[in-house]
Protein backbone atom coordinates (compact mmCIF):
# COMPACT_ATOMS: atom_id res chain seq x y z
CA UNK A 1 0.00 0.00 0.00
CA UNK A 2 2.47 2.25 1.08
CA UNK A 3 4.70 1.51 -2.23
CA UNK A 4 1.36 2.23 -4.34
CA UNK A 5 0.79 5.49 -2.58
CA UNK A 6 4.94 6.10 -3.13
CA UNK A 7 4.53 5.57 -6.83
CA UNK A 8 1.02 7.52 -7.29
CA UNK A 9 2.32 10.57 -5.41
CA UNK A 10 5.66 10.00 -7.59
CA UNK A 11 3.90 11.16 -10.70
CA UNK A 12 2.12 13.98 -9.00
CA UNK A 13 5.43 15.37 -7.92
CA UNK A 14 6.97 14.48 -11.55
CA UNK A 15 3.88 16.75 -12.74
CA UNK A 16 4.09 19.34 -10.40
CA UNK A 17 4.37 22.59 -12.67
CA UNK A 18 7.29 24.80 -12.66
CA UNK A 19 5.91 28.62 -13.31
CA UNK A 20 9.41 30.11 -13.17
CA UNK A 21 11.96 30.72 -15.64
CA UNK A 22 14.57 28.67 -14.62
CA UNK A 23 13.79 24.69 -14.43
CA UNK A 24 13.38 23.70 -10.74
CA UNK A 25 16.24 20.90 -9.91
CA UNK A 26 15.83 17.97 -8.82
CA UNK A 27 17.26 19.19 -5.45
CA UNK A 28 16.03 22.86 -4.43
CA UNK A 29 18.05 24.30 -1.94
CA UNK A 30 14.95 25.11 0.20
CA UNK A 31 11.14 23.86 0.28
CA UNK A 32 8.42 25.69 1.73
CA UNK A 33 5.39 23.83 3.07
CA UNK A 34 2.12 25.37 4.31
CA UNK A 35 -0.97 27.47 3.47
CA UNK A 36 -4.53 27.44 3.37
CA UNK A 37 -5.37 31.08 3.70
CA UNK A 38 -3.49 34.59 2.28
CA UNK A 39 -2.08 34.58 5.89
CA UNK A 40 -0.36 32.07 5.18
CA UNK A 41 0.59 31.94 1.42
CA UNK A 42 1.64 35.78 1.36
CA UNK A 43 4.21 35.82 4.12
CA UNK A 44 5.60 32.00 2.31
CA UNK A 45 6.09 34.33 -0.87
CA UNK A 46 7.76 37.16 0.98
CA UNK A 47 10.51 34.98 1.98
CA UNK A 48 10.98 33.27 -1.14
CA UNK A 49 11.53 37.04 -2.34
CA UNK A 50 13.87 37.98 0.32
CA UNK A 51 16.01 34.41 -0.97
CA UNK A 52 16.08 36.05 -4.38
CA UNK A 53 17.25 38.97 -3.94
CA UNK A 54 20.22 37.19 -2.05
CA UNK A 55 20.64 35.57 -5.40
CA UNK A 56 19.27 32.16 -4.64
CA UNK A 57 17.75 30.72 -7.89
CA UNK A 58 14.54 31.17 -8.11
CA UNK A 59 14.02 27.67 -9.15
CA UNK A 60 16.18 26.32 -6.25
CA UNK A 61 12.89 27.27 -4.07
CA UNK A 62 10.20 24.69 -3.55
CA UNK A 63 6.35 25.34 -2.47
CA UNK A 64 4.37 22.23 -0.76
CA UNK A 65 0.60 23.10 -0.47
CA UNK A 66 -2.82 21.64 -0.42
CA UNK A 67 -5.21 21.20 -3.34
CA UNK A 68 -7.68 23.61 -1.58
CA UNK A 69 -5.56 26.05 -0.23
CA UNK A 70 -4.73 29.62 -2.28
CA UNK A 71 -1.61 28.72 -2.65
CA UNK A 72 -2.71 26.88 -5.78
CA UNK A 73 -3.18 29.93 -8.04
CA UNK A 74 -0.93 32.26 -6.00
CA UNK A 75 2.48 30.14 -5.88
CA UNK A 76 2.55 29.67 -9.06
CA UNK A 77 1.67 33.16 -9.78
CA UNK A 78 4.45 34.34 -7.93
CA UNK A 79 6.88 32.68 -10.31
CA UNK A 80 7.92 29.22 -7.77
CA UNK A 81 7.09 26.06 -8.31
CA UNK A 82 4.59 24.13 -6.29
CA UNK A 83 3.36 20.30 -5.58
CA UNK A 84 -0.25 20.39 -4.06
CA UNK A 85 -0.96 17.15 -1.47
CA UNK A 86 -4.33 15.55 -0.85
CA UNK A 87 -6.44 16.09 1.97
CA UNK A 88 -8.10 18.15 4.22
CA UNK A 89 -7.48 19.63 7.42
CA UNK A 90 -8.87 17.61 10.44
CA UNK A 91 -11.74 19.13 12.71
CA UNK A 92 -11.57 19.99 16.59
CA UNK A 93 -14.64 18.02 17.08
CA UNK A 94 -15.33 14.14 16.19
CA UNK A 95 -16.97 14.24 12.86
CA UNK A 96 -18.03 11.90 10.51
CA UNK A 97 -15.58 13.73 7.84
CA UNK A 98 -12.82 12.95 10.72
CA UNK A 99 -12.52 9.61 9.41
CA UNK A 100 -11.61 10.59 5.72
CA UNK A 101 -9.54 13.63 7.10
CA UNK A 102 -7.19 11.21 9.10
CA UNK A 103 -7.27 9.06 5.92
CA UNK A 104 -6.27 12.02 3.56
CA UNK A 105 -3.63 12.95 6.43
CA UNK A 106 -1.63 9.95 5.59
CA UNK A 107 -1.63 9.98 2.09
CA UNK A 108 -0.27 13.96 2.32
CA UNK A 109 2.68 12.55 4.44
CA UNK A 110 3.31 9.62 2.21
CA UNK A 111 3.56 12.11 -0.63
CA UNK A 112 5.72 14.73 1.37
CA UNK A 113 8.02 12.28 2.48
CA UNK A 114 8.38 11.41 -1.16
CA UNK A 115 9.19 14.71 -2.54
CA UNK A 116 11.21 15.54 0.59
CA UNK A 117 13.73 12.15 -0.18
CA UNK A 118 13.45 12.53 -3.72
CA UNK A 119 14.09 16.20 -3.73
CA UNK A 120 16.49 16.51 -0.59
CA UNK A 121 16.25 20.07 0.08
CA UNK A 122 18.77 22.10 2.24
CA UNK A 123 16.07 23.32 4.43
CA UNK A 124 12.50 23.04 5.39
CA UNK A 125 10.23 26.43 6.54
CA UNK A 126 7.12 25.58 7.85
CA UNK A 127 4.46 28.51 6.97
CA UNK A 128 1.94 26.72 8.95
CA UNK A 129 -1.50 25.18 7.58
CA UNK A 130 -2.82 21.70 6.52
CA UNK A 131 0.55 20.94 4.07
CA UNK A 132 3.11 22.39 6.73
CA UNK A 133 2.33 19.33 9.11
CA UNK A 134 3.07 15.77 6.90
CA UNK A 135 6.02 18.31 5.60
CA UNK A 136 7.42 19.01 8.30
CA UNK A 137 7.15 15.60 9.75
CA UNK A 138 8.51 14.17 6.78
CA UNK A 139 11.41 16.53 7.37
CA UNK A 140 12.07 15.41 10.78
CA UNK A 141 11.70 11.55 9.66
CA UNK A 142 14.25 12.55 7.24
CA UNK A 143 16.55 14.48 9.52
CA UNK A 144 16.34 17.86 7.23
CA UNK A 145 16.34 21.05 9.41
CA UNK A 146 13.55 22.56 9.72
CA UNK A 147 12.57 26.56 10.59
CA UNK A 148 9.16 27.08 11.24
CA UNK A 149 7.28 31.10 10.34
CA UNK A 150 4.65 31.75 12.65
CA UNK A 151 2.28 34.28 11.86
CA UNK A 152 0.00 34.91 14.95
CA UNK A 153 0.09 35.58 18.48
CA UNK A 154 -1.31 32.34 19.33
CA UNK A 155 0.49 29.69 17.07
CA UNK A 156 -1.68 26.88 14.85
CA UNK A 157 -1.89 23.29 15.73
CA UNK A 158 0.46 22.44 12.79
CA UNK A 159 3.39 24.69 13.62
CA UNK A 160 3.07 23.61 17.19
CA UNK A 161 3.84 20.06 16.05
CA UNK A 162 6.80 20.59 13.66
CA UNK A 163 7.86 23.31 16.28
CA UNK A 164 9.41 20.36 18.53
CA UNK A 165 11.62 19.44 15.91
CA UNK A 166 12.53 23.12 14.51
CA UNK A 167 15.85 24.57 14.66
CA UNK A 168 14.42 27.70 15.02
CA UNK A 169 10.94 29.54 14.91
CA UNK A 170 10.69 32.68 13.80
CA UNK A 171 7.45 34.87 15.55
CA UNK A 172 5.35 37.64 14.71
CA UNK A 173 4.88 38.80 18.49
CA UNK A 174 6.60 38.68 21.46
CA UNK A 175 5.48 35.93 24.20
CA UNK A 176 4.26 33.62 21.42
CA UNK A 177 4.79 29.99 22.78
CA UNK A 178 7.37 28.09 20.99
CA UNK A 179 10.25 26.50 21.54
CA UNK A 180 13.63 28.49 20.14
CA UNK A 181 11.43 31.28 19.32
CA UNK A 182 13.29 33.99 17.54
CA UNK A 183 11.36 37.48 17.32
CA UNK A 184 11.65 38.55 13.44
CA UNK A 185 8.10 40.27 13.04
CA UNK A 186 5.68 38.75 10.21
CA UNK A 187 6.55 39.07 6.34
CA UNK A 188 4.56 41.08 4.49
CA UNK A 189 3.99 41.52 0.61
CA UNK A 190 6.61 43.91 -0.91
CA UNK A 191 4.19 46.49 -2.42
CA UNK A 192 2.85 46.95 0.96
CA UNK A 193 6.98 48.22 2.18
CA UNK A 194 6.97 50.42 -0.68
CA UNK A 195 3.80 52.15 0.77
CA UNK A 196 5.17 55.80 1.70
CA UNK A 197 2.01 57.40 2.80
CA UNK A 198 3.30 60.97 2.92
CA UNK A 199 4.49 61.16 -0.55
CA UNK A 200 1.46 59.04 -2.33
CA UNK A 201 -1.82 59.87 0.04
CA UNK A 202 -2.57 62.75 -2.35
CA UNK A 203 -2.11 60.54 -4.75
CA UNK A 204 -4.15 57.46 -3.49
CA UNK A 205 -7.12 59.70 -2.81
CA UNK A 206 -7.25 61.17 -6.15
CA UNK A 207 -7.30 57.66 -7.90
CA UNK A 208 -9.92 56.32 -5.58
CA UNK A 209 -12.27 59.38 -6.37
CA UNK A 210 -11.90 60.50 -2.85
CA UNK A 211 -13.04 63.98 -2.21
CA UNK A 212 -11.00 66.84 -1.06
CA UNK A 213 -11.04 67.55 2.71
CA UNK A 214 -12.60 64.71 4.23
CA UNK A 215 -11.50 61.45 6.35
CA UNK A 216 -11.84 58.41 4.54
CA UNK A 217 -12.91 54.63 6.52
CA UNK A 218 -11.39 52.19 4.56
CA UNK A 219 -13.70 48.76 5.71
CA UNK A 220 -12.94 45.60 4.46
CA UNK A 221 -13.34 41.88 6.11
CA UNK A 222 -10.99 39.96 3.39
CA UNK A 223 -12.03 38.41 0.10
CA UNK A 224 -15.13 36.88 1.27
CA UNK A 225 -16.17 39.87 3.34
CA UNK A 226 -16.77 39.31 7.01
CA UNK A 227 -21.05 39.95 7.49
CA UNK A 228 -20.53 41.62 11.21
CA UNK A 229 -18.47 44.46 9.79
CA UNK A 230 -20.46 44.87 6.60
CA UNK A 231 -23.87 44.96 8.41
CA UNK A 232 -22.00 47.59 10.80
CA UNK A 233 -21.48 49.81 8.25
CA UNK A 234 -24.90 49.41 6.21
CA UNK A 235 -26.45 50.54 9.38
CA UNK A 236 -24.08 53.33 10.27
CA UNK A 237 -24.98 54.68 7.03
CA UNK A 238 -28.04 55.45 7.81
CA UNK A 239 -26.63 57.94 10.72
CA UNK A 240 -23.41 59.42 8.74
CA UNK A 241 -25.92 60.21 4.97
CA UNK A 242 -25.84 64.05 6.01
CA UNK A 243 -21.99 64.12 6.85
CA UNK A 244 -20.04 65.82 4.65
CA UNK A 245 -16.59 65.47 6.33
CA UNK A 246 -16.57 61.97 5.74
CA UNK A 247 -16.25 59.32 2.81
CA UNK A 248 -16.23 55.41 3.05
CA UNK A 249 -14.80 52.73 1.09
CA UNK A 250 -16.23 49.46 1.77
CA UNK A 251 -14.99 46.46 0.49
CA UNK A 252 -17.96 43.71 0.58
CA UNK A 253 -16.06 40.56 -0.29
CA UNK A 254 -17.69 38.11 -2.85
CA UNK A 255 -19.97 36.80 -0.13
CA UNK A 256 -21.38 39.80 1.45
CA UNK A 257 -22.37 41.35 -2.07
CA UNK A 258 -25.08 39.72 -2.71
CA UNK A 259 -26.55 40.60 0.85
CA UNK A 260 -25.43 44.61 0.27
CA UNK A 261 -29.06 46.70 0.54
CA UNK A 262 -31.09 47.05 -2.47
CA UNK A 263 -31.24 50.73 -1.42
CA UNK A 264 -28.65 53.28 -0.04
CA UNK A 265 -29.40 56.18 1.80
CA UNK A 266 -28.78 59.37 -0.43
CA UNK A 267 -26.77 62.53 0.69
CA UNK A 268 -23.86 64.32 1.41
CA UNK A 269 -21.91 61.48 2.55
CA UNK A 270 -19.05 59.81 0.29
CA UNK A 271 -19.56 55.89 -0.17
CA UNK A 272 -18.11 54.05 -1.81
CA UNK A 273 -18.93 50.23 -1.90
CA UNK A 274 -16.70 47.61 -4.40
CA UNK A 275 -16.46 43.82 -4.03
CA UNK A 276 -12.83 43.54 -3.97
CA UNK A 277 -9.90 45.91 -3.04
CA UNK A 278 -7.79 45.25 -6.30
CA UNK A 279 -5.12 47.73 -4.84
CA UNK A 280 -5.03 47.07 -1.27
CA UNK A 281 -2.08 49.46 -0.88
CA UNK A 282 -3.74 52.42 -2.48
CA UNK A 283 -6.29 51.38 -0.45
CA UNK A 284 -4.27 51.45 2.75
CA UNK A 285 -1.85 54.88 1.66
CA UNK A 286 -5.25 57.02 0.93
CA UNK A 287 -7.06 55.99 4.68
CA UNK A 288 -7.36 57.70 7.46
CA UNK A 289 -8.76 55.14 9.70
CA UNK A 290 -9.27 51.01 9.12
CA UNK A 291 -12.44 48.97 9.71
CA UNK A 292 -11.07 45.25 9.92
CA UNK A 293 -10.82 41.95 10.79
CA UNK A 294 -7.29 40.93 12.86
CA UNK A 295 -5.61 38.51 10.63
CA UNK A 296 -1.44 38.70 11.31
CA UNK A 297 -0.92 39.83 7.60
CA UNK A 298 -3.87 42.50 8.21
CA UNK A 299 -2.66 43.52 11.62
CA UNK A 300 1.41 43.88 10.19
CA UNK A 301 0.09 45.70 7.03
CA UNK A 302 -1.62 48.32 8.47
CA UNK A 303 1.63 48.69 10.76
CA UNK A 304 4.13 48.60 7.53
CA UNK A 305 1.93 51.29 6.08
CA UNK A 306 1.27 52.73 9.85
CA UNK A 307 -2.43 53.34 9.52
CA UNK A 308 -5.02 53.38 12.61
CA UNK A 309 -7.46 51.03 12.85
CA UNK A 310 -11.12 49.84 14.58
CA UNK A 311 -10.23 46.09 15.03
CA UNK A 312 -12.55 43.26 15.09
CA UNK A 313 -11.37 39.91 15.58
CA UNK A 314 -12.69 36.87 13.98
CA UNK A 315 -14.33 35.10 16.88
CA UNK A 316 -13.88 31.52 15.22
CA UNK A 317 -10.47 31.76 14.92
CA UNK A 318 -8.49 29.14 16.45
CA UNK A 319 -7.58 29.63 20.13
CA UNK A 320 -8.70 33.67 19.58
CA UNK A 321 -5.27 34.22 18.11
CA UNK A 322 -7.03 37.19 16.10
CA UNK A 323 -7.71 38.55 19.61
CA UNK A 324 -4.37 38.17 20.23
CA UNK A 325 -2.99 39.93 17.25
CA UNK A 326 -5.40 42.94 17.55
CA UNK A 327 -4.07 43.36 21.28
CA UNK A 328 -0.46 43.99 20.38
CA UNK A 329 -1.56 47.09 17.94
CA UNK A 330 -3.78 48.31 20.78
CA UNK A 331 -1.51 48.38 23.63
CA UNK A 332 0.82 50.68 21.68
CA UNK A 333 -2.49 52.58 21.27
CA UNK A 334 -2.44 52.10 17.33
CA UNK A 335 -6.45 50.57 17.72
CA UNK A 336 -9.28 50.01 19.31
CA UNK A 337 -10.31 46.58 19.50
CA UNK A 338 -13.99 45.73 19.49
CA UNK A 339 -15.35 41.79 19.86
CA UNK A 340 -17.43 40.68 17.23
CA UNK A 341 -20.75 40.49 19.33
CA UNK A 342 -20.20 44.02 20.14
CA UNK A 343 -20.24 45.86 16.89
CA UNK A 344 -23.40 47.35 16.34
CA UNK A 345 -23.94 50.20 13.55
CA UNK A 346 -23.99 52.63 16.56
CA UNK A 347 -20.86 51.45 18.48
CA UNK A 348 -19.51 51.71 15.15
CA UNK A 349 -20.75 55.62 14.73
CA UNK A 350 -19.18 56.38 18.23
CA UNK A 351 -16.16 55.02 18.20
CA UNK A 352 -15.52 56.73 14.69
CA UNK A 353 -17.05 60.02 16.45
CA UNK A 354 -14.55 59.63 19.06
CA UNK A 355 -11.63 59.23 16.68
CA UNK A 356 -12.15 61.76 14.52
CA UNK A 357 -13.09 64.88 17.69
CA UNK A 358 -10.09 63.70 19.97
CA UNK A 359 -7.32 66.11 17.84
CA UNK A 360 -4.92 64.02 16.76
CA UNK A 361 -5.85 61.08 17.72
CA UNK A 362 -5.50 59.62 13.92
CA UNK A 363 -1.89 60.96 13.76
CA UNK A 364 -0.46 59.77 16.67
CA UNK A 365 -2.51 56.09 16.08
CA UNK A 366 -0.46 55.73 12.53
CA UNK A 367 2.95 56.78 14.30
CA UNK A 368 1.70 53.72 16.99
CA UNK A 369 0.93 51.35 14.31
CA UNK A 370 4.77 51.91 12.82
CA UNK A 371 6.30 51.22 16.23
CA UNK A 372 4.86 47.68 15.38
CA UNK A 373 5.83 47.05 11.76
CA UNK A 374 9.27 44.98 10.65
CA UNK A 375 9.76 45.88 7.60
CA UNK A 376 13.10 43.45 7.50
CA UNK A 377 10.80 40.47 8.76
CA UNK A 378 11.17 38.80 5.56
CA UNK A 379 14.90 38.92 5.65
CA UNK A 380 15.46 38.27 8.70
CA UNK A 381 13.83 34.83 8.63
CA UNK A 382 15.86 34.55 5.35
CA UNK A 383 18.72 34.97 8.14
CA UNK A 384 17.64 31.87 9.89
CA UNK A 385 17.21 29.86 6.86
CA UNK A 386 20.93 30.23 5.92
CA UNK A 387 22.11 29.81 9.38
CA UNK A 388 20.12 26.51 10.00
CA UNK A 389 20.47 24.80 6.49
CA UNK A 390 22.76 21.60 5.77
CA UNK A 391 24.75 22.35 3.06
CA UNK A 392 25.88 25.45 0.72
CA UNK A 393 24.36 28.40 -0.33
CA UNK A 394 23.11 27.66 -3.87
CA UNK A 395 24.72 30.14 -5.76
CA UNK A 396 27.58 28.25 -4.67
CA UNK A 397 26.47 24.31 -5.62
CA UNK A 398 26.87 23.11 -9.03
CA UNK A 399 23.90 22.82 -11.51
CA UNK A 400 22.58 19.66 -12.41
CA UNK A 401 24.06 19.75 -15.38
CA UNK A 402 26.83 20.56 -14.12
CA UNK A 403 27.26 17.57 -11.55
CA UNK A 404 26.45 15.01 -14.41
Amino acid sequence: MVQAAASSFAALDRDATDHSEDAAPRRPWIVVAGGGTVGHVSPGVAIAEALVRRGCPRGAIHFVGSRRGVEATRVPNAGFSLTLLPGRGIQRKLTVQNIGAVTGLLAAFAAAFWVLLRRRPKIVLSLGGYASAPCGLAAAVLRIPIVVAEQNAIPGAANRLVGRAAKACAVSFEHTDLPRAVLTGNPVRAEMLSVERRLDRAEARRLLGVPEGRTLLLAYGGSLGARTVNRAVWGALERWVDRDDLAVRHVIGDRGWAERPAEIPAGALHYDPVIYEEHMPQGLRAADVVLSRAGASTVFELAAVGVGSILVPLPIATEDHQTANARALERVGAAVVIADRDLTPQRLVEELDRLLTEDGRLTEMAAAARTVGRPDAADRVADLLVRHARGPWPGDAPTEEEAR
